[in-house]
């Protein structure tokens, strides 16, 4: 027995030092940005308090309309190409699981049975053995083990881990994106529903004044060209309605797709008379925004995870070393369970690289080259993410201005319209005074729909801007990028990811 000695002590120490490997990837610390005190936009908004941040999930429900929180509620339950995002988390967290795999021995079983025959003039033939063909038969378990001295399997599962994270910020950052998208093509179906009832209304007004001329022409009263131009009005408002009625099939087909339904199927309803307000959105401390941007956890963790793999790359240049141990029996028949036929053996291996003509080396550089590269990522994600807020902002109260001009500009315009139209019935004016102003009148009316349309845009935009409602708190931990424990007898072989 004392034979084994060795060999346990040998075992007790790898143990040890395993568990206490020193970690070679360098300490991480996210860098640091000189950030605002506040935003430059300014508008009619409202410091955030922290009842006032913007929920969780359902952020769309700020403008209180039912039909956009059913479409919402769609895409998130039934977008393909939102599934097709959570799928690759998925597969990033059994990435996770494969790169942890290397801190565990490896088990096994083995069996084999084999005939074999000498050469007549072999050089060392076996002396005891009458016949030259024997048959070998055994069975047995193999175990193998490569203690991590020098943390590249944990820094490899750590990177992994951190990979699977941004990911999950990935798929936040998609999900977001496609809601806000559903979000501005609603909203512009919303603004095409509007300028399609005031092209109705001014198509019924327009009629009416062909009427109008045609009854003055038939007195002698008016010339040709008054119906002429009347006419003229009539038929360019029924083309401008007819290229609105287009414009808002090709977005229906849109919104379709995005809730995850066949366009020949879909149908939207008009919704010229339900009426969307612009919400008030809370502005939180600039600081805050790197904690609410998906896109800019996502940019943190690749930088965090290439982070991890210097450490895997400085690891290499240290020796691996592989335990490695079987025990079975064999024998030439087949009696083989017995203490005679028993066999085992237990050894070590190790490998240094001496000179591999600098690939090592360069791999190192890589590795921090592209930490670098990740880290020039993330501060570019930033900087895109405060622009994104400045142009919301900004927008956000230029179209309040414009919206209070256009509509002092529309009455302006429907009255200068009534006025040149009683001027014409009158005898006062010609008709090219009341097409003037039949045109401004429209335009201006078109014009009020059209800014009200881009200040509900410029809402989902700036909400989509502060992330949404989403924070750096809704990342899965560490432990969480775990796609099952392999230790655990409920988490046995087979297919633990049913297809959907």
């Amino acid at each position: 027995m004392r034979s084994f000695r060795p060999i346990r002590y040998l075992v007790c120490l790898t143990v040890v030092s395993a568990l206490s490997g020193c970690d070679l990837a360098p300490l991480y610390t996210p860098p640091s940005m000189i950030l605002p005190a506040q935003y430059k936009g300014s508008g009619p908004f409202v410091v955030a308090q922290p009842q006032d941040q913007l929920s969780h999930g359902p952020w769309w429900q700020v403008f209180g309309n039912a039909e956009l929180d059913r479409l919402e509620t769609q895409l998130d339950a039934a977008n393909p190409n939102l599934k097709a995002a959570e799928e690759t988390y998925t597969q990033a967290r059994d990435v996770v699981g494969e790169a942890r795999s290397g801190l565990f021995p490896q088990l096994g079983l083995q069996a084999f049975t084999s005939e074999n025959k000498e050469s007549v003039h072999t050089l060392f033939k076996n002396a005891t053995s009458a016949s030259l063909q024997s048959p070998s038969n055994g069975y047995g378990a193999v175990a193998s083990w490569e203690p991590d001295f020098w943390s590249q399997i944990r820094n490899s599962t750590k990177e992994a881990q951190q990979d699977a994270q941004g990911v999950a910020a990935q798929v936040a950052s998609a999900r977001l994106s496609l809601e806000m998208e559903l979000a501005t093509d609603y909203m512009a179906i919303h603004g095409l529903d509007d300028e399609h009832a005031v092209y109705v209304q001014t198509i019924a007004s327009y009629q009416q004044a062909v009427s109008i001329t045609q009854l003055r022409f038939a007195g002698k009263i008016a010339a040709g060209i008054d119906v002429a131009r009347a006419e003229n009005q009539l038929s360019s408002a029924q083309a401008f309605d007819t290229e609105v009625q287009a414009q808002r099939a090709l977005l229906e087909h849109a919104v379709a797709v995005l809730a995850g339904v066949n366009p020949s199927t879909f149908s939207l309803p008009a919704s010229a008379d339900a009426q969307i307000s612009v919400p008030t959105t809370p502005v939180d401390a600039p600081s805050a925004l790197l904690q609410r941007r998906p896109d800019i956890a996502q940019a943190e963790r690749m930088m965090a995870a290439e982070n991890s793999s210097i450490g895997v790359s400085r690891a290499a240049f240290y020796p691996n070393i592989r335990l490695s141990a079987i025990a079975g029996f064999e024998d030439t028949g087949f009696g083989l369970a017995s203490l005679p036929n028993a066999l085992w053996a237990v050894g070590a291996s190790a490998m240094l690289p001496l000179f591999e003509g600098g690939l090592r080396k360069a791999e190192l550089q890589q590795s921090w080259s592209q930490f670098n590269q990740a880290t020039d990522s993330y501060r570019a994600t930033v900087l895109q993410a405060f622009q994104q807020v400045e142009d919301n902002l900004t927008l956000t109260s230029k179209l309040a201005t414009e919206a209070t001009q256009q509509e002092a500009a529309l009455q302006a315009a429907l009255k200068v319209q009534d006025m040149s139209l009683s001027l014409y019935t009158g005898g006062l004016d010609n008709y090219l005074s009341v097409t003037v102003a039949q045109i401004a009148a429209l335009t201006a009316q078109i014009s009020e729909v059209e800014v009200q349309t881009r200040r509900l845009q410029t809402a989902v935009g700036l909400i989509g801007a502060f992330g949404g409602g989403w924070s750096t708190a809704d990342l899965p931990t560490a432990e969480q990028t775990l796609p099952f424990n392999p230790l655990s007898p409920h988490d046995a072989p087979g297919d633990v990811h049913e297809p959907h």
